[in-house]
C-alpha cells in the first residue's frame, strides 16, 4: 500500500480525521503503519481510546479502499492528500487540514492567492450583485475566488468569477459526484471545465447532512488569505465560516447591508465585531498589498507578435488595458468620459482600472477621478 492510499483508507475510517492522524503519524511515521498497528500500540498514543484504536484495526470492515479507488479512476477525479506538493499551501497550514482533497478540475498551484466569498442562501438582488461584482473584480486582478457553492451568494460568487474568466474553488459538503444543490449541476461542471476546481475531502457518493458543512466550511476558510461575508442573516452559515477564518489567522471582511434587513443581520453584527467593512474591491485588496508588486518586470515584447499585450515601463498590460489608458491619455478622466471615449462596458473599464491601480500604473482621485501615475506615460 503506498501512502496515498493509506491517506484515502484513513479518511475513510469512522472517528478517526485530521488531528488524530496527524498524533499517529508522530508516532508512527507513515500512514501505511498506522493501519498496520495493533489495538495496543494505537491506544499508547495520545487521545487515541478504545473505540478509535478498535476502528482503526478493523478498518477494512468500514473501509473498502479497492472499490473506492476503483470509483476514483472512473469518475475521472483527483485526489491530493495532504503530503504531496499539489495540496493547497494555505490549507496545510490550519489545525485540522483534510487527509485528502477529492478533486474535479485543476488543483492549481496552491491558489496563493485566494479569497473566499460567502453568505446567505436566501438573498437580496443588492447581495447578490454585490457578490458578483466583488469576484469579477478580484478574478480581473488573478484572486483565485473560494466559495461553497450553495444557493444565493456563493453562487452569484462563482459565476462573476467565470463571467470574469478567472479561477474560482468549489468546496463542498458532499462528495465530488453528488450535485448539491442540484440546480448548480452545471454550474460545478463549468467551474471544474474553466481552469477552476470542485474540491471535497468527503469519499465518492458522500450525502450533505448537517455535520459535512461546518466541515466545509473550514475548508474554505484555510483554503484563502481572507472571507469576504457579503449577506447573512443571523444563522447564516456563512458566519461559521468567518468564525473558522478568524481562529485561522485570516482577515474577515463584511459587505454592510441594510440596519432593517434581517438578511443583514449577521454580516453588519461582524463588523460590530471588527471585521473590515466592505464597499469595493479596493477594500480587500488594500489588505494584500504585498501580493501586487510595485514592479512586475517582464521582458519587453517585440512590436508584433506579443499576443495583445504591450508595456508601459516594466509592466505588461493587455489591450484592454491599453484601450483604457488611451482614453485616460495624459490629463485627469473621470470614469464615465473613461467608458466613452475607450467603447468598452462599464465592468471592463472597471476591472481594468483596477488592475492598472494594482500595477501603480494609473491613480485613483477623490470623486472617482483617474489619471496615469507619474512616470507610467509612455
Amino acid at each position: 500500500m503506498t501512502p496515498h492510499e493509506a491517506y484515502i483508507a484513513l479518511n475513510m475510517v469512522p472517528n478517526v480525521g485530521p488531528v488524530r492522524v496527524r498524533a499517529l503519524l508522530e508516532v508512527f511515521g507513515e500512514p501505511q503503519a498506522i493501519l498496520a498497528a495493533c489495538r495496543n500500540e494505537l491506544m499508547r498514543v495520545e487521545n487515541i481510546g478504545a473505540e478509535v484504536a478498535q476502528s482503526i484495526v478493523n478498518w477494512r470492515q468500514h473501509v473498502d479502499l479497492a472499490a473506492e479507488l476503483a470509483r476514483i479512476e472512473k469518475v475521472g477525479v483527483q485526489v491530493v492528500t495532504r503530503e504531496e506538493a499539489e495540496y493547497p499551501k494555505h490549507l496545510r497550514e490550519i489545525y485540522d487540514p483534510p487527509l485528502a482533497l477529492y478533486v474535479r478540475g485543476s488543483i492549481g498551484e496552491g491558489d496563493p492567492h485566494a479569497v473566499a466569498i460567502v453568505g446567505s442562501r436566501r438573498t437580496t438582488l443588492y447581495g447578490q450583485e454585490m457578490a458578483r461584482k466583488l469576484a469579477y473584480q478580484l478574478a480581473r486582478v488573478g484572486v483565485t475566488v473560494v466559495s461553497g457553492a450553495a444557493r444565493g451568494i456563493d453562487t452569484c460568487a462563482h459565476r462573476g468569477t467565470l463571467q470574469a474568466k478567472g479561477r474560482t474553488v468549489a468546496v463542498l459538503g458532499c462528495g465530488v459526484d453528488v450535485a448539491y444543490p442540484p440546480e448548480n449541476k452545471d454550474l460545478l461542471a463549468q467551474i471544474a471545465a474553466k481552469g477552476g476546481a470542485v474540491v471535497s475531502e468527503f469519499p465518492l457518493g458522500t450525502k450533505p447532512d448537517r455535520q459535512t458543512f461546518p466541515m466545509r466550511n473550514r475548508v474554505i476558510s484555510g483554503w484563502s488569505l481572507g472571507v469576504v461575508v457579503v449577506e447573512a442573516n443571523a444563522r447564516s452559515g456563512a458566519l461559521i465560516t468567518a468564525s473558522f477564518a478568524a481562529e485561522q489567522g485570516r482577515q474577515v471582511f463584511a459587505v454592510p447591508g441594510r440596519a432593517d434587513s434581517a438578511l443583514s443581520k449577521g454580516s453588519n453584527h461582524l463588523i460590530k465585531d471588527g471585521a473590515k467593512l466592505t464597499e469595493d474591491v479596493e477594500d480587500i485588496l488594500s489588505e494584500f498589498e504585498y501580493l501586487f508588486p510595485k514592479t512586475n518586470k517582464t521582458e519587453r515584447p517585440a512590436e508584433a507578435g506579443n499576443g495583445g499585450q504591450g508595456t508601459t515601463g516594466s509592466l505588461k498590460v493587455s489591450e484592454i488595458e491599453q484601450k483604457v489608458l488611451a482614453a485616460i491619455g495624459d490629463e485627469e478622466a473621470v470614469m464615465d468620459e473613461i467608458i466613452r471615449r475607450s467603447g468598452l462596458t462599464a465592468a471592463c473599464v472597471s476591472a481594468a482600472l483596477l488592475a492598472l491601480e494594482m500595477k501603480r500604473i494609473v491613480k485613483q482621485l477623490p470623486g472617482k477621478v483617474f489619471a496615469r501615475s507619474p512616470g507610467a506615460k509612455d
